[in-house]
């Protein structure tokens, strides 16, 4: 696993940036300022979380993340290019620092440069709850779906309780994908240390070697809005 903190780009996002530059791209661009809406970002709205309809993928890891995907998918129907292989993201960080934010803005960035996109989105807690078996409901069929998803999102690992059903889940989904090469967002709030003992060693050694790993530092932000709402009625 290559780690990116939140200062400027080291390691293999600085290797994507020289990549990137020699192609006529500019490795720190975002994209964004649509001039005109775009039918796929419009139709992949409705499956975005309100509060992340608008989520920019600003970080620079991220960004360059962004460009590297779009740049190896594999023409498709009109040659716009779709999600292939590619190396998945760990973004790491605590609570209320952009990690969710982050991820969806990734979504929205890949569609935005005409990347054709299936892809998944949810929470650790929700996927146990989801798969968990219960009459009429075909859980393996949906877990072999995550599993083969192009693009998957899995926000805050580390935040379900864990037990050994959840363990095992998070193996067949991880390996599967860990073995197809298929690009994963993951966030959490945990160190790898507490990470691994969340996982396991299994899942974590997979991880460590298909993830570059982003860390987001600073303050809350949500604690931060809701302190700057409350200012003017403080001052009146």
């Amino acid at each position: 696993m290559r780690d990116y903190d939140a200062q400027p780009v080291g390691g293999i996002a600085r290797r994507l940036a020289n990549i990137l530059t020699a192609r006529g791209i500019d490795p720190a661009a975002t994209p964004s300022g649509l001039l005109e809406p775009i039918p796929a970002l419009q139709a992949a709205q409705a499956r975005i979380p309100a509060r992340y309809q608008a989520a920019l993928a600003d970080h620079p890891a991220i960004t360059a993340w962004v460009h590297e995907v779009a740049q190896a998918g594999r023409p498709g129907p009109g040659g716009a290019p779709g999600i292939a292989q590619g190396r998945s993201l760990l973004i790491v960080g605590t609570t209320g620092t952009g990690k969710t934010h982050q991820a969806y803005g990734a979504v929205r960035s890949l569609i935005t440069v005409g990347v054709r996109l299936r892809w998944k989105a949810t929470t650790a807690a929700d996927l146990y709850a989801d798969l968990r078996p219960r009459p009429g409901h075909d859980g393996e069929r949906e877990l072999m779906d995550m599993a083969r998803c192009p693009l998957l999102i899995i926000d805050d690992l580390g935040a379900a309780k864990s037990s050994e059903w959840t363990e095992e889940i998070t193996m067949r989904l991880i390996n599967r994908r860990y073995n197809e090469m298929l690009p994963t967002l993951i966030t959490t709030n945990l160190g790898m240390a507490d990470l691994r003992e969340y996982i396991g060693d299994r899942v974590a050694s997979r991880l460590t070697e298909m993830t570059d790993k982003v860390i987001l530092d600073g303050p809350d932000r949500r604690r931060a809005i809701a302190a700057e709402r409350r200012r003017p009625a403080a001052a009146a």
